[in-house]
């Protein structure tokens, strides 16, 4: 570019006529190459204090290619640099068989409590709550929605044992399920609410749910479908709903940022949308309608009624005909269910996205069995074996280019590859001392230089570093340093970062990998793992009274389990580690797709409707 750019400066003297930023446009595609600024003669500085002039003709280079190969058409097919990273060694040693077998007895433990979850979510309100809903309410349930409105059943479902274990009770799922899958090949953002939980109530935890999709999709630039079918808030729970700055009415706020930063939304009213539900279609770019089950209105017949004495049918109130045809709140008119989400698939097709064509490239398997996983995963700390052995199960072909590999050796960090997508990994192997902390403040500021994403896997140490003499203090506070150098190179790196808790999630070492108050782009947890401030069993060095060391090590016992830290929204899911390639796989797909948005710069105020 810089070459074509040169043809047309010339040199009088020192003085060089500069060509202003302003007078060519940003988008390359909008130069003017026939245009004499754009000629196929290119120079190069002699800087020749004789010569006279500084720019001379590349034509006596005979090594070099011709200017004009150099301003290449966009449409050519471009193609990642050839892997020549080094097979990791993913072997077991005979010495480490007991751990192994440890680990595995503990996975199958926590395996069947996890499908023991899954299996209760899946039922959603329960038996009477469904049929209500089928039944009477004539509607479809919203795994059987997600079905007619996706491609496929292989979506990425975000916290689904959300809301269960909760003081106020189990909100299975939260109430609504959100995640993202296929429509029209195109990765979209989903937030569902399911009417046979407590009727559509928002609680909480739902609140939070919403918000953290809207959160995700507003992190991976994700086109946004809503499902609405609300009852409103539950009122003896309003003051952790409504008032603070993330609960309820962020959503409406997250709808306007969202649609300036031209992330497209789309809501489907196929329930009741009342109070606060009924602003996510009218603040949404585009609204379908079920006609007979969809209504909109901030107060419903029974509140019409005692105000005014009036009876009035939710139809007449708020209906699809109403919205439709007399106030324009909605867009399509839909007669029944399955022509709403037909309707939101040809809406996902107007969207301006140019999506590559699909590699047919055979992907790489990891040379070892992921089910070995299993055995990996961590009873507890002093059960951790070498993460080599867990990355070799990940990579494609089990390949991974080590960096600094001799020195900070409790942490691993190199490259590497997962189904074709290049990633930068940091992954704990033992206690993040001073080295440790330096090499990652390095590798993730490398990884943010080549714009590479980031996995993080988390195993931190179960306990902070105890302090005995004046040179551990020392070598504590060189610690402590380097530490935060690692962390706010994380905070500040601005390439995506995947954290999965292969282990533990302890004290100030999870905030250097990259631990939830850190944003990454997806926070995941294998089902052994462990979060808390400590781990359960090491709370004797700060407490000195035994009945209080016993009361919270019972505590930390209980509130540190993946189960526990998923219900509470802590976390992206829970997921098994035999799945954890397929579902980085994903995450690294969903990232990359913004790419592929043809216009995206923040140009215009937000989208506002009639």
């Amino acid at each position: 570019m810089y070459c074509c750019m040169l043809r047309s400066f010339h040199i009088k003297g020192n003085n060089l006529i500069q060509l202003t930023r302003a007078s060519f446009s940003q988008n390359p595609q909008s130069w003017d190459t026939s245009s004499k600024l754009f000629s196929c003669t290119a120079y190069h500085c002699t800087h020749s204090p004789v010569s006279g002039s500084l720019w001379q003709p590349l034509t006596h280079r005979t090594n070099q290619p011709a200017a004009s190969s150099r301003c290449m058409s966009s449409t050519v097919r471009r193609r990642r640099l050839p892997s020549a990273f080094p097979v990791i060694d993913g072997e077991f040693h005979p010495v480490h068989r007991h751990v192994y077998e440890a680990n595995l007895r503990n996975s199958l433990i926590c395996q069947q409590k996890y499908l023991e979850h899954k299996e209760k979510v899946m039922k959603g309100g329960g038996e009477n709550a469904i049929a209500r809903h089928m039944l009477r309410n004539r509607k479809v349930l919203v795994r059987d929605r997600l079905r007619m409105l996706l491609d496929d059943e292989d979506y990425l479902e975000l916290s689904p044992f959300a809301g269960l274990g909760l003081p106020y009770g189990d909100i299975p799922s939260a109430g609504c399920l959100t995640g993202i899958g296929k429509i029209n090949g195109l990765w979209c953002m989903f937030i569902a609410n399911d009417a046979t939980v407590k009727g559509g109530t928002a609680y909480p935890i739902t609140v939070k749910k919403q918000l953290r999709a809207q959160v995700v999709a507003m992190q991976n630039r994700l086109p946004s479908v809503y499902l609405v079918d609300s009852g409103g808030a539950f009122l003896p729970l309003q003051s952790e709903i409504f008032p603070d700055s993330n609960h309820g009415g962020r959503t409406f706020f997250n709808e306007a940022v969202m649609s300036a930063m031209k992330i497209p939304q789309v809501a489907v009213v196929c329930g009741s949308c009342t109070a606060g539900g009924a602003y996510v279609p009218t603040m949404s770019e585009e609204a379908v309608i079920v006609h007979r089950i969809g209504t909109i209105f901030l107060g419903g017949p029974p509140l019409v009624k005692a105000a005014t004495g009036e009876e009035v049918s939710p139809e007449d109130l708020g209906g699809a005909r109403l919205h439709s045809e007399v106030s324009g709140c909605v867009d399509h008119f839909a007669s029944a269910e399955n022509e709403a989400y037909e309707y939101t698939r040809n809406i996902i097709s107007t969207l301006n996205y140019e999506l590559p064509e699909e590699d047919s490239a055979q992907v790489e398997e990891p040379l070892y069995n992921v089910d070995d996983l299993m055995g990996l995963a961590p009873r507890c700390y002093n059960h951790s074996m070498d993460v080599r052995l867990v990355v070799s199960r990940l990579t494609d072909g089990s390949r991974f280019q080590e960096f600094k590999a001799r020195y900070g050796t409790p942490l691993l960090t190199g490259f590497a590859r997962i189904e074709g997508h290049q990633v930068g990994i940091v992954a704990n192997n033992g206690e993040l001392t001073y080295e440790a902390s330096l090499k990652g403040s390095h590798f993730v500021q490398l990884c943010d230089q080549r714009d590479i994403p980031l996995i993080f896997l988390q195993n931190t140490a179960p306990e902070p570093a105890h302090t005995f003499s004046q040179t551990k203090a020392e070598s504590n506070t060189n610690r402590l340093k380097a530490q935060g150098s690692m962390m706010s190179a994380v905070a500040c790196a601005s390439v995506p970062k995947i954290t999965v808790v292969i282990g533990g999630c302890h004290g100030g070492d999870s905030y250097a990998m990259c631990g939830r108050a850190f944003d990454p782009n997806f926070l995941f947890l294998w089902p052994n793992a462990r979060v808390s401030i400590l781990a359960p069993g090491h709370s004797d060095a700060f407490v000195q009274n035994e009945a209080e060391i016993t009361q919270i090590n019972e505590m930390l016992e209980e509130e540190s389990s993946a189960l526990f830290s998923t219900g509470r929204l802590w976390d992206d899911g829970v997921i098994l580690p035999q799945d954890t390639r397929k579902v980085l796989s994903k995450c690294l797909k969903i990232i990359k797709q913004q790419e592929f948005q043809l216009s995206r710069e923040k140009m215009r105020t937000p989208f506002l409707r009639l």
